[in-house]
């Protein structure tokens, strides 16, 4: 049966036909977002207020940025990844399918929740040294040099050299009340996600656009048990001597279908040219791009996903994402290759984004060494000191007047040309080596009677290169000391609205997964593993508690 219109309609639940919601995940209305020194004390300085007053903002580089962080945007920040290309994927946790309690189609996941496939992405992305960081972006443009930078909420900044832009659609529901409260539940619109959850029950299907009809003979297929229902004049596709009149008020559902419309949630881009085109359906817009490459008309921006193709399932998302990831890392390898001869020393992208930190002559840090460097190392005998991620080297040059021949070693050389400048000031010997620290042999072949990393941090790899570097730099009878920040505040909740994180923890290495290989090696003993409060005299004072291991090499 077909009709013109119905006043009310229930499958479960009294729903009042007289509104109209519109969505994205929850429907919406139409009116229409190595060792790397010192990171974790200064995003804590940068991110937690804790009754300070100002929050200072920060600015970070990458080679790639990905705006979105479902599916398809995961999936480019992956790919992008194991090229050993810097990538950040900034994710406001908006994703189109939020409202579904499971994702169908997709082969090896079948039946996974869709929040279950993210936190697998974003491990599998950080796994790889990318960084997923929670917030928004708020709008981008291009800069002098040809790079991009992305205003992020909280005043935060962050610039590359590419941009992905995997942000998704909007759908919008017809107006009926009812329907966004039940909107990816008790009322659904594509028949490959939920069709087969829904057969043989009592399926009513409103069409609002001529477009709604289109998916009419699967869901018959489904259900003999289905209900057309035209809310507004199709105009002449549709042939009236079809229609027959309802003459219920109320109709018994089990579930409702509606073909909803889509907006390009592509604003942010808009200041680039980015701007959505109409969809050769009339159903709703979307960003055109290379067929090939994903390149939108503006050079170095890319788009993935459902925003270039609103009829993509989660697979073929995720597909199309990891595809054009590997058109963005042939970009960048083929760009690289053409300044190959201008540019003597190839710069990764993790090394640029610090080398921009310590490009001012400004401090970042206080000048004091680490408390708990102090404390620990106050017993033990002076030898061969390495100390890893040095920054601006507080706790290199005071290891170098305790008496330890000490090396400096550290991703950026701009940092380590403070450290150079200040031992000779201080008439210090400190030794300087630029490494990074996920690079095999970054600290050479000589071990040295104490490691220390404070308050350092360098990308995890799958092979846990950086973990075996740090500790085979370690001779027998030596020490390994590693002091960490209590990451428990950084993993609050944040309000994307007002602010972004701009450190990712679970990209790096962290004083957890050390303590796991020293354990599990027998020749370490273990000698101090523990949660203190921090010794006082660092830059940010809102700092609580650090989390500390000190460990022996017996062998």
């Amino acid at each position: 049966m077909s009709c013109d219109s119905c006043k009310s309609l229930c499958w479960n639940w009294s729903v009042a036909y007289r509104g109209g919601m519109s969505g994205s995940g929850t429907p919406s209305t139409h009116d229409h977002q190595h060792a790397h020194e010192r990171h974790h004390e200064h995003e804590h300085e940068h991110e937690h207020g804790h009754g300070h007053g100002h929050r200072r903002t920060m600015q970070r580089h990458c080679e790639v940025a990905v705006i979105g962080g479902s599916a398809a945007g995961l999936a480019a920040g992956l790919q992008l990844a194991r090229q050993r290309r810097s990538v950040v994927v900034v994710d406001d946790v908006t994703p189109r399918n939020a409202p579904a309690e499971h994702m169908h189609g997709y082969l090896g996941r079948e039946g996974a929740s869709p929040a279950e496939l993210v936190a697998i992405g974003r491990e599998e992305v950080r796994s790889y040294g990318g960084e997923v960081l929670t917030g928004r972006v708020l709008g981008a443009r291009r800069l002098e040099d040809g790079s991009f930078r992305l205003d992020l909420s909280g005043g935060h900044t962050l610039v590359a050299r590419r941009v992905v832009a995997a942000t998704g659609v909007t759908d919008e529901l017809p107006e009926i009340e009812g329907l966004a409260e039940q909107w990816g539940r008790g009322v659904v619109h594509c028949p490959f996600c939920h069709g087969y959850e829904v057969r043989d029950q009592r399926l009513v299907m409103i069409v609002a656009q001529p477009l709604g009809l289109h998916a009419a003979p699967v869901w018959r297929h489904l259900s003999d048990r289905l209900t057309v229902v035209l809310h507004t004049d199709l105009g002449p596709d549709v042939e009236r001597d079809s229609i027959a009149p309802l003459e219920a008020e109320v109709l018994a559902a089990d579930a409702v279908l509606v073909g909803s419309r889509f907006r390009a949630r592509a604003h942010v881009l808009a200041d680039l040219g980015v701007e959505p085109t109409d969809h050769p359906s009339g159903a709703g817009d979307f960003v055109q791009v290379d067929p090939m490459t994903g390149e939108t008309a503006v050079p170095g921006v890319y788009a993935a996903g459902n925003l270039t193709d609103p009829s993509l399932q989660v697979l073929p998302a995720a597909a199309h994402g990891s595809r054009v990831g590997a058109m963005v890392a042939f970009s960048l390898a083929s760009e690289d290759l053409r300044t190959a001869a201008r540019d003597s020393v190839r710069t990764s992208g993790q090394r640029h984004d610090w080398e921009q930190r310590y490009a001012g002559e400004d401090r970042m840090w206080s000048a004091n060494p680490n408390g708990t460097l102090v404390q620990e190392v106050a017993g033990l005998t002076p030898g061969r000191a390495l100390d890893v991620g040095a920054g601006e080297g507080a706790d290199a040059l005071w290891l170098a007047e305790q008496g330890w021949r000490t090396t400096a070693t550290d991703i950026s050389q701009n940092a380590l040309d403070h450290v150079a400048a200040e031992a000779v000031r201080r008439g210090l010997d400190v030794t300087c080596l630029q490494a990074d620290a996920v690079v095999a042999g970054a600290f050479g072949d000589e071990p040295y009677d104490l490691v220390s990393l404070q308050y350092g941090s360098f990308h995890r790899s799958p092979d846990r290169t950086g973990v075996r570097n740090l500790l085979g730099a370690v001779a027998p009878g030596g020490t390994l000391l590693v002091v960490a920040h209590d990451l428990a505040p950084m993993r609050e909740p944040v309000d994307v609205a007002e602010q972004t994180r701009m450190f990712d923890p679970d990209a790096y290495v962290g004083v957890e997964e050390i303590a796991v290989a020293v354990k599990d090696d027998d020749a370490w003993e273990v000698e101090v593993l523990e949660t203190r409060p921090r010794p006082p005299g660092a830059a940010s004072s809102h700092h609580v508690d650090d989390v500390v291991l000190r460990a022996r090499r017996l062998a």
